[in-house]
């Protein structure tokens, strides 16, 4: 079962809170150990300087005198004190310390901590006397607060964490819903809506949103009035002709509406979004993947828009002209068909074909592409434009399954006779036939000198 991310973005504090604690309880334990170091070392020095003098005095009035006098001072702290007659056998060790008796801390512990053994040595005429360090009872007081050092760490690192995965969790909820909707958007449910969210980044994207669905809202409905309208009229020539002329400029303003206005709240969207990754990305790594997803997905309804926007209507054609309006919508095929092979071949002189032939055309070889594709199945075509002896002519062929024997050409198809009365009504002729061996050829010639405007 995958981890999700709220979990992952909690192990990671988990993580760096443990290697800070990690941290600080290494830097403690440096410190102890100098800290033990110095005192110890410290202590040794100062009671083999003291002792040096008392002894020597001592141990002029012979070795009993300086066994008694240790005797009555006892244990010396960090030090222990060992007696030696002159034949080397021990005479008088230091009692075991009082301080936290019976308590030693972790062996292990204590190698960290503890110092290089320090040892001095007293001579004297009939003896010697032994000064060692012992760093056991500071070993004990450094092992007592580490202790309690790592259980306060070990508190903070559950509180910490805790908030930290209550507060990532109600940070990113409102995220979580603009991605539901972003996805029921792709999925075609155009009346989707996000409530208002907390947040000013989050409520910003969210009223963005609804403001940029509304205008899809209005677009799609004003498409479909017109899809409606356009196949009411059609049995009707000059009814279907200012239809035709009218759902063009229509298709245009949409086209552009959605270029221009729909593109921009998009692109403001993704822009938005992009700027939340940025700010959030040092801490709040959850946060900053969901405003990334919003962006990915503002980035696909982008480009679904411009793919929308050349059915609608050839912008291309009305700003670069036929040729270049061509060479886009066989691009355009090619890329949403890579397993078909289309040759395209331009050949208009000086020719410019005039508005209204030009539309015609562009639309002849849209709808003959299209049909090729889905019906005909086709992998190979060629699509060709010429200009001879003042006629425009274009041609396409495929290798498609072809037509069958009892459908004759237009009989019942809406785009075809649609087609063929714009055709008609620029004093042109559309033919469709069988191509050899097998396939669909499509021409429609129409006079270059002729722009006759829709009634």
């Amino acid at each position: 079962m995958p981890m999700s991310l709220r979990l992952k973005i909690n192990l990671i504090v988990v993580s760096l809170t443990f290697f800070f604690a990690a941290t600080v309880l290494a830097l403690e334990l440096r410190s102890m150990r100098e800290s033990v170091h110095e005192e110890v070392m410290a202590a040794n020095r100062v009671a083999a300087l003291l002792l040096q003098g008392t002894a020597l005095r001592y141990a002029a009035q012979g070795t009993p005198a300086m066994l008694a006098f240790l005797q009555s001072i006892g244990r010396i702290r960090s030090n222990d004190l060992t007696l030696f007659d002159a034949q080397g056998n021990e005479l008088y060790r230091s009692p075991p310390p009082t301080y936290k008796a019976g308590r030693d801390a972790p062996d292990w512990f204590s190698a960290l901590i503890t110092p290089a053994p320090s040892v001095q040595f007293i001579q004297f005429p009939d003896g010697k006397l032994v000064v060692q360090a012992n760093a056991s009872r500071a070993e004990v007081d450094a092992w007592d607060y580490v202790v309690t050092l790592a259980g306060g760490a070990l508190g903070f690192l559950l509180v910490v964490n805790a908030m930290v995965f209550w507060l990532v969790g109600r940070a990113v909820r409102p995220f979580g819903q603009i991605v539901q909707a972003l996805n029921r958007l792709q999925a075609g449910q155009f009346d989707v809506a996000l409530p208002p969210l907390a947040g000013t980044e989050a409520a910003a994207i969210g009223g963005a949103f609804n403001r940029m669905v509304g205008e899809l809202q209005g677009h799609i409905e004003t498409e479909r009035r017109a899809v409606r309208a356009e196949m009411q009229l059609s049995d009707s020539r000059e009814l279907a002709q200012w239809i035709d002329k009218h759902v063009e400029a229509e298709r245009r303003m949409i086209a552009r509406e959605l270029h221009d206005e729909l593109g921009q709240s998009v692109t403001a969207m993704r822009s938005m979004a992009l700027s939340i990754a940025s700010r959030v990305h040092s801490f709040d790594p959850q946060a900053e993947q969901a405003a990334r997803l919003i962006a990915d997905e503002s980035s696909r309804l982008y480009d679904a828009m411009h793919g929308i926007i050349p059915r609608l209507t050839p912008l291309v054609l009305d700003n670069f002209g036929l040729a270049e309006a061509l060479n886009d919508l066989a691009e355009r095929t090619r890329r949403t068909h890579p397993e078909v092979q289309l040759a395209l071949k331009v050949e208009l002189a000086d020719a410019v074909p005039g508005a209204d032939a030009s539309l015609a055309l562009y639309r002849a070889a849209q709808e003959g592409l299209t049909n090729a594709l889905r019906h005909g199945k086709a992998r190979h075509l060629q699509l060709s434009l010429q200009c001879r002896a003042g006629e425009l002519t274009l041609e396409l062929v495929d290798d498609g399954s072809g037509m069958p024997a009892d459908d004759p050409p237009r009989s019942g198809h809406y785009g075809l006779r649609w087609l063929a009365e714009r055709v008609e009504a620029l004093g042109g002729t559309l033919e469709i036939g069988r191509a050899s061996p097998h396939g669909v050829r499509l021409q429609v010639r129409l006079p270059l000198s002729t722009d006759k405007e829709a009634a």
